[in-house]
């Protein structure tokens, strides 16, 4: 794509989507980045990309973006759903109300965004969705059945919709990440609530050793990097590409980590890539 292209990106406000937004700007796109705070784009802004409050669990927000940017510009050219956050907490514990938020933002979110921008592109006969899913969405290990599952989720939707759409001159592609050093692990120990060592706590809960060893693990910056965390920035040059390259594959892997997992996740049989699992990640035990 040599020429300047109208990019809408949703989730801005730290990490991969605002070095995105950062990234495309700088080679010259009409990049409108989006967060639910819009006081946390205000430095884009002041570099010149639009800025927009947008919640992806919210439809009047969803709408009104779209059509603003639409009666700017004439079509969005390029939708990257970023926007997402991680629920880690083992199945039993999950309220139904803390699993449908995370399908809200991370699967249904995104599935309106696509259907709001898709009507123009068709009309341009072309276009581009770049979904962010994760190397989570190939394998999902304990403490995080309902973040990977809405990864899952996303790969799977975005399969079929590569397909309804490749004839209208619309091209979806997926991204993976693996371990990226962002503010996505500090959000995921926010969800992993009831401290054992609180006065509340039950003593009889069976899962709160197992919650304080999952969030000491995924707010350890070391274990990160030990596992070939890769920056924001260089995450970001990933997706450029996926959004930006005139004949894009299906899907982008980011990182050596995510590369051997999914690779390990194709070839090994069940019980080989649980032994993986219980290597690697906190179990919870009978006491």
């Amino acid at each position: 794509m040599t020429t300047p292209q109208t990019v809408l990106i949703t989730g801005c406000s730290s990490g991969m989507g605002r070095e995105t937004a950062l990234a495309l700007h700088q080679l010259g796109h009409r990049v409108h980045a989006t967060a639910r705070r819009p006081e946390s784009l205000a430095d884009l802004a002041a570099q010149g990309i639009y800025t927009h409050p947008l919640d992806v669990t919210d439809e009047p927000s969803m709408t009104a973006v779209v059509a603003a940017i639409e009666a700017e510009h004439g079509q969005i050219d390029i939708l990257i759903n970023n926007a997402a956050y991680g629920l880690h907490m083992p199945v039993e514990t999950a309220s139904p109300e803390e699993v449908r938020a995370q399908f809200d933002t991370n699967v249904f979110g995104l599935v309106r965004m696509a259907q709001l921008v898709l009507p123009g592109m068709r009309r341009a006969g072309r276009g581009r969705i770049v979904n962010i899913s994760s190397m989570g969405g190939r394998f999902s290990p304990p403490g995080g059945a309902f973040y990977h599952a809405s990864k899952h989720a996303v790969e799977a939707i975005s399969d079929s919709l590569r397909l309804e759409v490749s004839g209208l001159g619309v091209r979806v592609v997926v991204v993976q990440p693996g371990p990226t050093i962002t503010e996505f692990g500090a959000t995921a120990v926010g969800t992993m609530h009831g401290d054992p060592a609180s006065e509340s706590a039950d003593p009889y809960d069976p899962y709160a050793d197992f919650r304080r060893e999952l969030a000491a693990m995924y707010a350890d910056r070391t274990f990160t990097r030990s596992r070939g965390a890769v920056s924001a920035e260089t995450a970001a040059r990933v997706v450029v590409r996926a959004a930006t390259v005139a004949r894009p594959r299906a899907r982008y892997a980011i990182g050596t980590m995510a590369r051997a997992t999914m690779l390990a996740k194709r070839l090994l049989p069940d019980a080989a890539f649980d032994a993986v699992m219980r290597r690697n990640f906190p179990l919870p035990r009978t006491v």
